[in-house]
């Protein structure tokens, strides 16, 4: 492409998703199923549910949604409720452009901009619900001058109440594995969301939400990724310990060997952020001490 025509394709861009944007939101007042959208012919291979859920003193915080459901098992695959970063950003960027069903056909005929089916999309083995959230994001708002604050305390609220009053209306998803995901800043809400609904399960909080935590694996896994751990000991891990890395067979020495190494590299490495310093009460770094 010459520098000269990316700027009309960017505009066409986006005029193409605001248009995209306006179709939905007159569709999704009354909560729709969306059958066929702009720039995709035919009718979507997929089921698509977009509405609003009121949440917050009085309802006064209208979260807007994207509902996908799997296309391989809903009533059994994996429900994810999905937070794109920022905070802030639109839901229908990671609809898009990310793990959604869709996403542009930029290799054609870049004056007349459609979709297409992204191969790798998440709906494919999950049911996933995107998001605009806080208020202000996407297509959600607030009716009150109160309803536009926020903080990762009150999105974390507002997600709780979302998810409780999505699966109250949506009933055959209670029993789904349920899993709290979410990308760039919203790593830090995402354990809180998890906790807080755990923890109403706990109280008998209603209705009963079929929470799941990721585990060690996910661990193992994220460490060799960020070259915490060397190939060797990643590679042993997966030959020796079968997928299986928290019920561990004490009689297995080769894998307890693997993991063993696997804790003496990561011991002394920050782990909610690997890029901060490791701070031991007993032996405290100058970067540890409060002042």
């Amino acid at each position: 492409m010459e520098p000269s025509m990316r700027p009309n394709n960017m505009k066409l861009s986006f005029i193409f998703v605001f248009t995209f944007h306006f179709y939905l939101i007159v569709l999704s007042y009354s909560k729709s199923i969306i059958k066929t959208i702009p720039g995709y012919a035919g009718d979507l291979p997929f089921k698509l549910e977009t509405g609003y859920i009121g949440v917050g003193d009085n309802k006064n915080v209208q979260l807007f949604y994207y509902f996908v459901e799997s296309t391989r098992n809903p009533q059994e695959d994996p429900l994810i409720f999905y937070i794109p970063g920022g905070p802030g950003a639109s839901a229908l960027i990671t609809f898009l452009y990310e793990l959604g069903p869709l996403n542009f056909d930029l290799d054609n005929d870049l004056d007349n901009i459609t979709l297409i089916l992204n191969p790798t999309t998440w709906t494919q083995m999950a049911n996933i619900i995107f998001v605009d959230i806080p208020a202000g994001a996407g297509f959600s708002y607030a009716e009150t001058k109160d309803g536009w604050i926020s903080s990762d305390n009150i999105l974390a609220d507002h997600a709780n109440e979302f998810i409780k009053k999505f699966l109250n209306d949506h009933p055959k998803f209670l029993k789904n594995p349920l899993y709290i995901a979410g990308i760039s800043y919203i790593g830090i809400v995402v354990p809180k969301i998890t906790l807080d609904l755990y923890e109403g399960n706990e109280r008998g909080d209603q209705p009963t939400l079929n929470i799941q935590f990721m585990d060690f694996n996910s661990r193992l896994e994220y460490a060799h990724r960020m070259a915490l751990i060397s190939d060797d000991i990643y590679k042993s891990a997966i030959k020796n310990c079968y997928g299986n890395y928290v019920d561990i067979d004490k009689a297995n020495s080769l894998c307890v060997n693997s993991l063993h190494q696997y804790e003496q590299c990561t011991c002394r490495i920050n782990m909610d952020n690997i890029l901060e310093p490791f701070c031991d009460e007993n032996d405290p770094m100058p970067d540890c001490q409060i002042a």
